[in-house]
């Protein structure tokens, strides 16, 4: 039995290495020579007006996580989807009380002020 798990060993340790192996010859190989033109902010070659830096209201990345979220949970509802018919009502009633999470979650972000996009 230790042989069997001798391998999984092996190929996470061969896992963690090949990355850290590429970032330290990268590292050492990159070239090095930064000036003030190479430094400086680039944007779509016009020079910047301002801090290169600007801030952004929060609220853009709310409702970004709030679109991800509900875009993810139809990848978990297109499986109960497909095999609707060959489902129970515990099927049934499991899906419709995910539906309603997910309702009661859109409810709240509608309350709250996620979804205005200002």
């Amino acid at each position: 039995m230790l042989e069997q798990w001798m391998y999984i060993g092996i190929f996470m340790v061969v896992a963690m290495m090949l990355p850290s192996i590429a970032i330290i010859i990268a590292g050492l190989l990159s070239p090095r020579r930064p000036n003030p033109i190479k430094n400086s902010t680039y944007e779509c070659g016009i020079e910047t007006v301002g801090p290169g830096w600007p801030q952004f209201r929060v609220q853009y990345y709310i409702f970004g996580l709030v679109f991800l979220i509900f875009d993810v949970e139809t990848v978990f509802l297109f499986p109960w989807a497909v095999a609707y018919n060959r489902l129970g009502l515990f099927a049934a009633v499991e899906a419709a009380l995910f539906i309603a999470i997910l309702a009661g979650g859109l409810i709240y972000a509608w309350k709250k002020g996620a979804l205005r996009w200002l």
